[in-house]
């Protein structure tokens, strides 16, 4: 399972540059858990343009990283990979989603089925590398989606507890 993080697992403060500024979304820690329990390997894979943009220098990031993690452990929770895109919009580069291809070099690293995973996230760049990438996707968003979101994700909820759920119900295998 593809994971993004801000607006996903944490709060969207913009660019995260003090470790105080994390904090878990309702139910995340829990939902991993979870899902970790079924079999679900969590990979993380997060664009991170305020390294790029120079607004969040590279030791603070690496700061919201670590208060990150230990969120999740408080849970019982590790992460099985992360992928981090430090690039800004613009930059020649492949890995900014939408792109797959952070998604891509995880499934060779840890021979996952892409066909058989999921990506989650809050935003249509989510959406699409995971639909581009060959996974199934789930859009977390209190939002009502419109029609005209391009792809369309194949699932949407509104808080953890509905994303847990949905996974559960489309999978019958682990990703």
């Amino acid at each position: 399972m593809f994971l993004d993080r801000d607006g996903t697992l944490i709060y969207d403060v913009g660019y995260p540059r003090d470790p105080r500024q994390v904090q878990l979304l309702p139910g995340a820690g829990q939902a991993l858990k979870k899902l970790k329990e079924q079999g679900f390997l969590l990979v993380l894979v997060s664009n991170q343009s305020g390294i790029g943009r120079g607004l969040v220098t590279a030791e603070q990031a690496e700061q919201v990283h670590q208060e990150f993690l230990s969120q999740l452990e408080r849970y019982g929770v590790q992460l099985d990979a992360v992928y981090y895109c430090p690039h800004a919009p613009g930059e020649q580069n492949r890995c900014r989603k939408p792109s797959p291809a952070m998604l891509l070099q995880a499934a060779k690293e840890l021979d996952l089925d892409l066909t058989r995973s999921f990506m989650v996230g809050d935003k249509a760049s989510d959406v699409e590398a995971g639909k581009r990438a060959g996974c199934q996707t789930v859009l977390l968003s209190t939002k009502p989606v419109l029609d005209e979101l391009d792809p369309m994700p194949d699932e949407v909820a509104g808080s953890w507890p509905e994303v847990v759920q949905c996974i559960l119900g489309r999978s019958g295998a682990r990703g």
